[in-house]
């Protein structure tokens, strides 16, 4: 016979883990109903306040479309009562708003409602080479025998390369029923649902872990060396301290590959281009297919600060902890008991001495806490008397050579040019100009009028452009050729002839 009464036990504390006592409530569906509408992939945490108005807001909306088995009592009292259901958990954001967030527990719940809701079917050629598929590779990874993974490798080489040569030869693609990519969409999403959940269990065993640092350094029943020495070999082994912590190392050894990320990408992407994707996937199912790499790295990120809280825990006790007071207190200890033990030594077996538990309180009128400073009364120092460091001063016509282009002077000859027909290129302009117009900076001035009239038009080669500084110096620059328009048709037709 079988042990029935064991397998009741199991079975009745399964039943009561938070997820099957909300799955079992009365008002299961309205609290499923109000997670799903205030939670979602992309907002996972949602403000305490908002959230109370949401409830509030969800509630009345259910009682005007007629629902009457409804929760009793305020959106906070209904968020407070889930906290202590173990589904809801609050906690502050950056910021030091308070937030709440599903525990993995409610993630769970939704995760199985949202895969009820989906149509698929119990039994598929998709489910069978699926579960084919991942049967031989664990074997090929986890077999002891070595002759045995090679035999493996080797067939599955011969598979691929022998489908390779049949599709680089030409090979007739098979086409894929439709059944087949819905049970593979339907797989691949409950796949995908339950990552925040899988998340969620490894930001609770830490925060658990973190509690109990918590309580054993409010404790104090151990030396604080000890407590120090326990908790620093904890740190060094915080991710493989749980069996959620080991999981979740594994995967984030895969999940930090970015080549892995940006092939789960691309292979997703193909996927949701399919051409029965689109009679298949609605648009909740494109976007969370869409965003599933931005899913594992916000998970990843979650799991890592929850850590990272719990190392900090840590440190704030090694940093905070007061080794001297603790020596203080046990030397006062052991002077207290000192002097009871000499006081005994006279003292009867009912004699018995006032004491205060509390020291008198002074009196003081007034405990001054600084006192005063001349230096406060005193006024600045004089200021320093640098009237011969002043620079030597400039002429106008000095500061003007230091200065931007003349595009007054510019433009009048420019335009001189124009009206004569005399312009060649705006090369040779410049090399007719005055020397104080032809500084290196009167060349952009230049080409910035020219580039603002239609009668001028960039040639294929360049032209020298010869500058002269304000201290008699010269520079050539190597600048594009710009010439009339009309020359530059008259080449372009005589190109074409």
């Amino acid at each position: 016979m079988t042990d029935i009464a064991g397998e009741l036990a199991r079975v009745e504390g399964a039943f009561a883990q938070p997820t099957l006592t909300l799955l079992h409530g009365r008002q299961a569906p309205v609290v499923i109903a109000v997670f799903r509408a205030a939670f979602s992939r992309d907002a996972r945490t949602v403000p305490a306040a908002r959230l109370h108005e949401l409830v509030d807001a969800y509630l009345d909306q259910l009682r005007q479309a007629g629902f009457s088995d409804l929760p009793p009592g305020s959106g906070r009292e209904l968020c407070l009562r889930w906290m202590r259901g173990q589904w809801l958990v609050r906690g502050t954001d950056d910021g030091g708003v308070e937030t709440y967030t599903l525990t993995s527990h409610a993630q769970d719940a939704l995760a199985l409602v949202t895969s009820l809701t989906r149509e698929r079917g119990s039994l598929s050629e998709h489910r069978i080479a699926t579960i084919v598929s991942a049967v031989r590779r664990f074997n090929s990874e986890a077999n002891p025998d070595r002759l045995a993974r090679v035999r493996i490798l080797d067939a599955e080489i011969a598979r691929l390369a022998a489908e390779r040569r049949r599709l680089a030869e030409g090979g007739e693609l098979e086409p894929v029923s439709a059944d087949y990519m819905l049970e593979g969409y339907s797989e691949l999403l409950a796949l995908i649902a339950a990552l925040p959940g899988d998340f969620a269990r490894v930001e609770e065993a830490f925060l658990s872990l973190r509690g109990q640092i918590l309580s054993s350094f409010r404790a104090e029943d151990r030396a604080a060396g000890e407590v120090i020495d326990d908790y620093l070999r904890r740190a060094d082994t915080l991710m493989t301290a749980t069996a959620e912590g080991r999981a979740f190392e594994g995967a984030f050894a895969l999940l930090r590959d970015d080549e892995l990320l940006l092939q789960l990408r691309e292979d997703l992407t193909a996927l949701l281009a399919h051409p029965l994707a689109a009679d298949i996937l609605n648009d909740a199912d494109r976007r969370e297919l869409r965003s599933t790499v931005l899913l594992i790295r916000r998970g990843i990120d979650s799991v890592l600060a929850q850590r990272n809280r719990v190392t900090a825990t840590l440190r704030e006790y090694i940093v905070t902890h007061d080794v001297s007071r603790d020596r203080e207190l046990d030397a006062t200890l052991r002077q207290i008991d000192s002097e009871l033990a000499t006081w005994m030594v006279s003292a009867g077996p009912r004699t018995h001495v006032p004491l205060a538990l509390l020291p008198l309180r002074a009196d003081v009128d007034l405990l001054r806490t600084r006192f005063y400073d001349p230096g406060d009364d005193s006024g600045p120092p004089p200021l320093a008397d640098v009237t011969h460091e002043q620079p030597a001063q400039l002429s106008l016509a000095q500061l003007l050579a230091e200065g931007g282009p003349t595009l007054t002077e510019l433009r009048a000859a420019l335009a001189a040019a124009l009206a004569a027909d005399s312009l060649e290129s705006l090369g040779t302009l410049f090399d007719s100009l005055a020397p104080t117009l032809r500084r290196p900076v009167e060349v952009f001035g230049l080409l910035h009028l020219a580039m603002n009239l239609p009668a001028l038009a960039p040639a294929e080669d360049t032209e020298v452009y010869r500058t002269v500084r304000a201290d008699g110096s010269g520079r050539d620059f190597d600048v594009p050729r710009l010439v009339p328009a009309t020359a530059v048709s008259a080449d372009a037709e005589e190109k074409q002839r």
